[in-house]
């Protein structure tokens, strides 16, 4: 049946790509992906990287979830705390680090990093 995950959207309002693109780009590494011509006048940005991919689709009306998130594995979680000083660690989910950093548009977004025990 289901044989993976092609992408995960998250909703952004109208007109705020280069900020999103400032911060998947620039502040998580991830790579713009050019949209079909089509999808692309509708607005928003894909971004992927690490074998995720992520689009971020325009929503009128936008607010941003408080409790839903995405769930991001990363390699050096400290070195995603250099660059969000306000996120803080946890080690309540069994063998992993997370934190918690929010996209400019207010999206939350889980980052993990597997512990050995």
């Amino acid at each position: 049946m289901i044989t993976g995950i092609h992408h995960a959207q998250l909703a952004t309002p109208p007109g705020r790509e280069d900020e999103l693109r400032a911060f998947y780009c620039g502040r998580l590494g991830m790579t713009e992906i050019t949209k079909p011509a089509e999808l692309a006048k509708r607005g928003g940005a894909w971004f992927g990287g690490g074998g995720v991919e992520l689009h971020l689709g325009v929503e009128e009306g936008f607010r941003a979830a408080r409790k839903a998130h995405l769930a991001l594995l990363v390699r050096d979680l400290d070195e995603i705390l250099a660059l969000f000083p306000e996120a803080e660690i946890d080690r309540l989910l069994p063998g992993y680090l997370r934190c918690y950093v929010h996209d400019p548009v207010g999206n939350r977004l889980e980052l993990l990093q597997p512990v050995s025990r």
